[in-house]
Parts: C-alpha cells; structure tokens; sequence
C-alpha cells in the first residue's frame, strides 16, 4: 500500500500504478479538496488499480478523520463515556456508508489500544477507555457497525500502543511489561478482535522485550507468526503501520524494514513515503521473493487473505442517502459523550466573559489541525459578551497579564499537548473547556467541560450544555479518576 501525493488521477500516476502492479493506496486530507474531486479520484483509482483494489483512510472519528464533510463521528473515547455498545454499532455504520459513498472500501479504525497511560501522546482520545473488556465491547460494536455497511475495517495497533509515553512516528517505543501483564491488558481486545474474525489486524511500531526483545512488533516473527498467526489462528489480513514513521525508516531503512516485516508475517507492507523510498521497497520486496527466503507458497497464502478481502468488501461506489440521518446521529452521540470534572457551571447568558484560547493550531501528524480560536470565539459569543485573548505558546505566554476586571474566564485547550507544570502552578481558569485530550484536566485545577475533540457537532454540543439545553452525563472511561 502506498500514498501519493495527488488530488486528480493524471497520467503519469496512473502509469505508476500500472508500471508497479499496486493495489492499493491509503488518502489523507491533503488527497481531497472537495466531495466531488475525491469521488472522481476515487473512481479513477479504482477502474486502473482494478476490481481488487483497496482503498484506505483514517476515519477513526474526533481529531483523526480526513473527510470533514461527511458526518463527524465522536472521538473514540467519547464513545466510551456514553457506554453504550449500540451506538457504537450505529457510529460505526454511518462512518462506514460516508466513506463508501467518497469511493473507499478500507477504514483503518477502530483503536483497539487501551487508555492506560495519561501521558500518552498519540492514543489519548483515540481509545475506548482503559478496562480491556469494556473497551472491547465497545469497539468491536463499532467494527460491527461497520463490516453491516460494506466498509473493512482494520483493528490496530497490535498489540497494544496504549501504554507508551512516546509517539511511534517520532520514536521506538517500548512497552516494557512481563507478558503475564500484557496478556491481562494490552492483549485482550486484540485476542477477542481474533475470535471475532476482524478482518484486518495493523502492526504498532513499538518492541515489546516480554515478546520479542530484539524487533518491533512490525518486525517479529514472534510476534505476528508465532503469537498472531500460530497461537491465535488468526486468518485475515496483517498490515504493517506507515513504515516511512521515524521509529522505523529512522532506524532500519525502509527496504530492509519492509524485507523484516514480510519475513516477520506481514501480508502488506504499507510504504507511504515518497516515491524513491516507494521503489526502494518494491525492489527489497522482489528481491526477498526471488531469493526463495520466503517461498511462494507463503506469498500465495498473503495473497488470498488480501483477495478475500477485496472480495468480501469490493470497492465500488455508492449512493449516500442517508447523510441528514447520519448527522443528527452524530451530533446526539456527541452530546452523549459530554463529561464534567469538578461540577462545573456555566455562566449566566450575556454574562461578561474571557475566552484565553490557542490562536492556532497545526496538525501534529497523525491528528488533523485544531480548531481555529475565532470558531471558538463565535460559538461564545453567541450568548456572552465576549473578550478572547489569544496566545501563540502557552508555555512563553504571561497568564498573570490577564486583566482581574471580574469577567467569568473560561480556558479552551484546543491542543492534544499536556500542559507544562509552571502552567499548572501559575493559573486556574473558572471554567476548563477541554476540546481536545481529556487529560488536560489533570493539568489546571478547575472545573471542567471535557468534549473529546473540536468537530462542529463537538462545539455544538459544548455550547447546548453552556445554554443550560443538556446536562453532561458521560463518564470519563479510565480508571482511577473521580470527575
């Protein structure tokens, strides 16, 4: 699987994908401009790749999605502050009949890694909650919602990113625990995603040294032969994250990563760097083929896993007309997730209000940039009267430079970042409206409105319960917190 840098089909890319015999392509935001473009990319991708092609996008739901026109569905962890494994199933569906609709067949979601590690700095919102079983149910409904629509999806990161403190597109992680611990916790949802007959599973690039000391997950035979294929009998499709992340291409190369992966018992490799590291793989990939160190044998048996999947979950494109339904769905389960710390109250409407919030936020990788401070500002503004003061870096910012003129001041993080400890002992808010990582919480003591993410139904359903419509009866879904 590859990514391409394009918004329409031109010759000399599709020349590429016939040159190369590729299949399959995973899109991101940069890909798409409009619904109309993506469809016809889309539909020039899939009548040149063929009728086994694949075509993949993140669509997780919170900050992680690449189609913002289609219904936003609620961030992983808002789901599993609502509890309720129904409307995870129904969340899932509607994601999948979006995306059929935009021409993919391929969902990368949902999470499968659990939130037990608050200083997390890629998984955070992105995970159902923190108890194995729980999270499960919760997921797997979602999976089912989805498979119920035509649209794979793909559980990941095996097995299990929750618990590292480092991102794995900048770093190697470890996750340095007996495996008697992972099998109690990180494991579980992966070994019922197995029973469950996920029908894709997706490598994390993290070394686990109870399992494999010497390789990354992505990489260990251990791993994804012995314990994935072996132990679990599991029979779908085993992809490997992005190899261009730095944990990887930073440390191994590409092509020899990719040559590890395959040996290892990845059925797909996904090269999503440019094109010289794209034929850097492709060249590795046929070279290990041709030697005989994997026989064909083997590579017939990847093979069909992957036409299974393109059989059971073909790429073609499809009506969407059930897109109102879908929105009013996604914006009650929005509202479900809303959580309170602290028993915080709004202020009283057309009370004189400070919103201190980030002027900007960029993309950081894997997440689509933050809402901007004057999306935030209006939704305010429409029932106080308001004064926004904007800062760059919070940690270079003077908090006590704010005037103490007696306005309500309401802080809204917008970041996933955790906020430094010279922050936390400097300043405290009257109200936190956290838009983002549900962990910055933890960091200013003061009464919080936690929405899990910053999509328009997400600031709609803030200012519902600002104007005293709905009440906030999510619950926060890690243990150990008392909100």
């Amino acid at each position: 699987m590859i990514r391409m840098p394009i918004t329409r089909l031109d010759a000399e890319s599709a020349a590429y994908l016939k040159q190369h015999h590729i299949r399959a392509i995973c899109l991101f935001r940069g890909n798409m401009s409009d619904e109309l473009q993506l469809k016809k990319l889309t539909a020039d991708l899939r009548a040149v790749m063929g009728p086994e092609a694949l075509i993949a996008i993140d669509q997780e739901g919170g900050a992680v999605v690449r189609s913002t026109w289609v219904p936003q569905p609620p961030a992983a962890m808002s789901l599993g502050a609502s509890n309720d494994p129904e409307l995870c199933y129904q969340v899932g569906a509607a994601v999948a009949r979006g995306v059929k609709a935009l021409g993919f067949n391929w969902n990368f979601a949902p999470v499968l890694d659990l939130n037990n590690n608050v200083d997390n700095p890629v998984i955070s919102e992105r995970s159902f909650g923190s108890d194995p079983q729980r999270a499960s149910a919760l997921a797997l409904a979602w999976m089912d919602g989805s498979l119920s629509e035509g649209v794979a999806c793909c559980v990941k990161h095996f097995p299990g990113h929750g618990d590292t403190n480092v991102d794995s597109h900048r770093d190697l992680p470890t996750v340095d625990k007996t495996r008697e611990q992972l099998q109690a916790l990180e494991l579980v949802p992966f070994q019922i995603a197995v029973s469950r007959n996920a029908p894709a599973i997706m490598t994390a690039h993290i070394v686990y040294p109870a399992l494999d000391a010497d390789n990354p997950a992505t990489m260990s035979k251990a791993i994804l032969t012995d314990l994935l294929r072996e132990q679990w009998q599991y029979q779908g499709v085993v992809i490997t994250d992005g190899m261009d992340m730095h944990a990887i291409a930073g440390r191994y190369g590409v092509g020899n990563a990719a040559v590890k992966a395959l040996l290892a018992g990845a059925d797909m490799v996904m090269a999503l760097g440019t094109t010289e590291t794209q034929l850097e793989t492709l060249d590795a990939l046929t070279a290990v083929i041709a030697s005989g160190q994997i026989s064909r044998t083997e590579v017939a048996q990847r093979l069909a896993r992957v036409q299974q999947l393109t059989a059971t979950y073909p790429c073609q494109s499809s009506a969407y007309q059930t897109e109102l339904a879908d929105r009013i769905l996604m914006s009650s389960a929005w509202k479900r997730g809303l959580t309170t710390s602290g028993n915080p109250l709004p202020p009283a409407r057309d009370s004189k209000v400070r919103l201190v919030i980030s002027a900007d936020v960029v993309s950081d990788g894997v997440s689509e940039a933050g809402i901007p401070a004057a999306k935030v500002s209006a939704m305010l503004a429409s029932l106080y009267d308001l004064d926004t003061v904007t800062f760059d870096n919070a940690n270079t910012f003077e908090w006590h430079s704010l005037p103490q003129d007696g306005r309500f001041v309401i802080l809204a993080s917008t970041v996933r970042i955790r906020y430094s400890q010279h922050i936390r002992d400097s300043w405290k808010p009257d109200l936190h409206l956290v838009l983002w990582n549900p962990f910055q919480m933890l960091d200013i003591q003061a009464p919080a409105l936690m929405t899990y993410g910053f999509a328009p139904p997400a600031i709609d359903a803030a200012r519902a319960w600002l104007a005293g419509e709905i009440t906030a009866d999510g619950q926060i879904p890690v243990s150990g917190f008392s909100v």
